[in-house]
């Protein structure tokens, strides 16, 4: 017997395993799932008890991973989009070599372990990516396979494949019945990514039972008419018919080179497999089966080991450490070849799965800065975002843009990035803007995806009230740290005549309230040249830029220094031909930061001193140091805050009034909403005196 830590160090070969070493293998995986539940007395030990054998056929066979180097550049990605069956892929990260030993697998689910009730990436190594919210995983492994395409595009030479790898998914019913699945479905048979293969965990149970009755969809005629290619009806409990289609899965997508069908396995399965009283059935779904339970399914499927030991035959068996670093010498090798013929191109290579902006980059974004401060156009901050991106694009070619059937109205296209099509032979055609069509949640979360491959920075655009539609996706990226963009146009009710279906109420503060999510709403070319910069720069967050339809007059400033930092001093009562100190603080964003500067011109004209503070990122400045804060709102000068949005959150900056709106629009033109809502100098201007007691 082993002990409860793996220490083989015996190579796992590379020949088929015999069905006995198959179930032996797959039955290691059912126990680490009854025990690690059961100890946890929390969690979900059907869907991995029920998977074990897709995961000998997949882990055990197929895929290039080294546990030594889990983020070797070309490895395959293995997504597990139903996250919930999470210790699946704990068990196995443990079995193949990973740093993830048994004592964390007994701390499933506890404070400070690396195996928490879901999947997290940048916690455990070998996670790909954070899932638990169905569905969205198999659009990350779209966004990953997306991404292999495009690199394999840009990178790969006769001769020289160092971009070629697979991406692999287990989704189960929920992440089908999830209307995300929809939405990046359609997108990977458009985009014919023939090396994306999912493989579908067909048990029929969800948490409130059979699901017959309400989840009647054909599955396989469903992606047959996306144009997937789908190997339906394999036993899912017969590894080797599932490495049959596998291998068939592999075939049909190398066939037709990079042009060929995205695969769906549909497994056959039985949730909690082996499990005599609780297999097949919804008991087995979300809780633990119980110490006797476990006993009968350990005698069941015969296995004899004592709770977290693995017979250190079965550790042999699985142990991918020695193949994984073969596989990975083997690239690396190629990789150097490749680095003697194209030397440029591999330096550029390993720039960008570092994540590293180039060594022009820091002198192009204070160039575009300085021209849009030296220009001082009159522009809505949607061209501005697009004049921006007009700079960056031409310098970062890791920037991909995107929409969702708005690119007109988002601008998120430049001279740079023609549109992503497909070549006759289905390979990418190099172009760099992606139309997503209306699909936002698929668009947010395919981005997730892309960033956590590496390569590529990814941004998209829709309109701010259709962020609800992608929210989770965002929070997503948030959670995981990734260099997401979003840009969000049409933010308030300054887009007029749509009305309030369109119109951007409480949804600026709503994105604020995401933790790790910094929001944006640059009021002029400047401060969105700057937000653009900051949020290509942030490697660890994901950022939300709020981008006017109406044309915002430039805010005339002495410095462009403090917008980085969220919030700066934009206008002192100087500016307005006052000589005395500021008697409030006027705080604006935006497209509001000139009804702010109009109303201070007003309050001159009553001898009232006012501040003027632009703050184009409330979660940028909420992290600045406490004495910046001080010095752009002094502690005895009352706030009065302007924005065009739901006033709830400009509270916490202790303000004195808050000039905003909390009910839904109208429909009508932008000039006449403003005068109904009170977005006008003069209302701004009676504020502060009635804040100041002069009226």
């Amino acid at each position: 017997m082993a002990t409860s830590e793996q220490t083989s160090t015996v190579p796992a070969t590379s020949a088929p395993f015999s069905v006995p070493e198959a179930n032996l293998m797959a039955n290691a995986i059912r126990a680490l799932a009854m025990d690690a539940v059961q100890q946890a007395n929390s969690g979900h030990p059907g869907a991995p008890m029920g998977m074990a054998d897709m995961a000998v056929a997949l882990w055990g066979r197929h895929l290039r991973h080294n546990p030594g180097h889990p983020q070797w550049a070309n490895r395959d990605r293995f997504v597990l989009s139903n996250g919930h069956a999470s210790m699946v892929l704990y068990a196995l990260l443990h079995l193949t070599g990973y740093d993830l030993p048994m004592s964390e697998l007994r701390n499933f689910r506890q404070m400070g372990s690396k195996t928490p009730g879901h999947p997290e990436h940048g916690l455990t190594p070998g996670v790909e990516t954070t899932t638990g919210p169905l569905g969205q995983g198999l659009a990350n492994a779209v966004g990953m396979a997306l991404s292999e395409k495009l690199l394999a595009k840009e990178f790969n030479r006769e001769g020289h494949q160092i971009v070629d790898h697979h991406t692999y998914v287990f989704l189960g019913d929920g992440c089908m019945m999830e209307g995300i699945s929809h939405e990046a479905s359609a997108l990977a048979a458009a985009w014919k990514l023939g090396k994306l293969i999912a493989l579908y965990d067909d048990n029929g149970i969800s948490i409130d039972g059979k699901v017959a009755p309400w989840f009647i969809d054909n599955t396989p005629e469903r992606f047959r008419a996306y144009g997937w290619n789908v190997i339906a009806d394999v036993d899912g409990h017969s590894a080797d018919a599932i490495d049959e289609a596998i291998n068939q899965a592999i075939a049909q997508g190398s066939g037709e080179a990079a042009g060929g069908k995205p695969t769906l396995i549909c497994c056959k399965t039985t949730i909690g497999q082996g499990s005599p009283n609780r297999g097949g059935t919804a008991k087995a779904h979300g809780e633990a089966l119980g110490a006797e339970e476990i006993k009968l399914t350990r005698e069941a499927i015969g296995w004899h080991s004592e709770p977290f030991v693995i017979p250190e035959e079965v550790y042999t068996l699985w142990d991918a450490r020695h193949r994984g670093l073969a596989q990975e010498t083997q690239w690396v090798e190629a990789f150097e070849a490749y680095g003697k013929a194209y030397p440029e191109l591999a330096l550029e290579f390993v720039r960008r799965t570092d994540g590293e902006l180039p060594a022009g980059w820091a002198q192009a974004a204070v160039d575009a800065a300085i021209a849009a401060h030296t220009k001082a156009e009159t522009v809505a901050s949607r061209k501005a975002s697009q004049l921006a991106l007009e700079a960056f694009t031409r310098t970062l070619p890791e920037l991909l843009g995107g929409s969702a059937d708005l690119t007109g109205s988002n601008l998120t296209n430049t001279s740079s990035t023609a549109p992503f099509r497909l070549e006759a032979d289905g390979s990418s055609n190099g172009g760099r803007h992606i139309n997503y069509g209306v699909r936002e949640f698929g668009m947010a979360a395919i981005m997730n995806g892309m960033a956590l491959h590496g390569g590529l920075i990814p941004y998209g655009g829709t309109f701010l009230t259709f962020s609800d539609y992608s929210r989770n996706a965002i929070r997503m990226a948030a959670l995981m740290k990734q260099r997401v963009i979003h840009v969000f146009t049409h933010d308030s009710i300054g887009l007029g005549e749509d009305g309030p279906t369109h119109q951007s109420i409480e949804h600026a503060a709503s994105l604020r309230l995401i933790p790790g999510l910094d929001v944006w709403r640059p009021g002029d070319t400047a401060e969105t040249v700057v937000a653009w910069a900051c949020a290509i720069e942030n490697k660890s967050r994901p950022s939300a830029l709020l981008l006017s339809r109406q044309n915002l007059p430039y805010a005339p400033k002495k410095s462009l220094d403090g917008i980085a930092k969220g919030a700066y001093v934009l206008a002192e009562p100087s500016e307005v031909g006052l000589n005395k100190k500021a008697q409030a603080v006027i705080i604006a964003t935006g497209s509001e930061v000139q009804l702010a500067l109009h109303a201070q011109q007003l309050l001159a004209q009553s001898k009232i001193a006012v501040r003027v503070v632009s703050m184009p990122s409330t979660t940028v400045f909420d992290r600045q140091t406490a004495a910046y804060k001080t010095s752009v709102l002094p502690a005895k000068l009352p706030r009065i805050a302007v924005e065009m949005g739901a006033t709830g959150g400009w509270w916490k900056y202790a303000c004195a009034a808050v000039v905003g709106i909390d009910t839904y629009g109208e429909s009508a033109p932008a000039p006449v909403l403003f005068e109904h809502f009170g977005f006008t100098a003069k209302n701004v201007a009676d504020t502060v005196k009635v804040v100041l007691g002069k009226r």
